[in-house]
């Protein structure tokens, strides 16, 4: 879980400590059977700058579904964040870091959330990529990487690369998967994965790639239940509202594949 050193500064936190694994599965589970059916649990861990400027450390059982799973796992640990101190792995994150996004523009971090996640249990799997060097140009990535079932890159689709009005879009990794320059793995161990929020939806610079940080989506937002939605909420604490995300300042592809048992 994440912890308070007491001979760090009072707004750093240490998280040397490991997350303890917990046995479950990324299901694909509606919103209507989330309300209705005992599903799996899983323990989240997360650090929060909230509006006052002080650091809220938590640590919340949850179900182990997509809807808060996807908050928790897009980048392994490892993974190298750019900021505006130059490259920060992602477990050292702390909040109020600037990181930089696309465009070059710091934007302080205000949330940090972790799970451990055990790629094969229970009959399911939870589906990790792995993205070879250069993969999608020179640098990009810079060294393979690994990235869980949340990450979605920005990325111009092949059918609209002589298309010069066309922007890039924000596509699952999952959903790139050709193996060969990007493989699905499952680890024989526990897999530490993150994700991040700042104050609004952004891509920022992960190994070398644009990835983008957590927004729950607004078809969620819209859709879920009441006490679905507070759940939620608890997690994050630098904000009051789900509505407080904010829009979404990049286009989502469709997830042309979902993953299987």
């Amino acid at each position: 879980m994440f912890n308070v050193s007491p001979s760090a500064e009072p707004d750093r936190v240490d998280r040397s400590t490991p997350i303890s694994p917990a046995s479950s599965y990324f299901a694909q589970t509606s919103q209507k059977d989330l309300g209705q059916l005992s599903v799996p649990q899983r323990s989240y861990e997360f650090v929060a700058k909230r509006p006052d400027g002080t650091i809220f450390i938590g640590q919340s059982r949850g179900p182990a579904v997509a809807l808060f799973e996807n908050a928790f796992s897009a980048f392994a640990r490892g993974t190298l964040v750019q900021t505006t101190n130059g490259e920060v792995a992602v477990e050292d994150l702390q909040p109020g870091d600037d990181i930089l996004d696309v465009d070059g523009q710091p934007s302080p971090v205000l949330w940090i959330g972790s799970s451990s996640f055990i790629p094969a249990d229970t009959g399911r799997r939870t589906p990790l990529v792995r993205v070879m060097s250069d993969s999608f140009g020179e640098g990009r990535p810079a060294g393979f990487s690994t990235f869980g079932p949340a990450a979605r890159v920005l990325h111009t689709p092949m059918s609209m690369r002589g298309d010069q009005s066309a922007k890039p879009v924000l596509t699952s990794l999952y959903d790139l998967v050709d193996g060969t320059n990007i493989i699905e793995i499952s680890p024989p161990t526990p897999v530490q994965l993150f994700h991040i929020c700042l104050k609004r939806h952004s891509v920022v610079c992960v190994n070398g790639l644009e990835v983008e940080t957590y927004h729950p989506g607004q078809n969620v937002l819209r859709n879920i239940p009441l006490h679905t939605r507070d759940k939620l909420l608890s997690l994050f604490p630098h904000i009051t509202k789900l509505e407080d995300f904010g829009p979404l300042n990049y286009r989502r592809a469709a997830q042309a594949r979902m993953p299987v048992a």
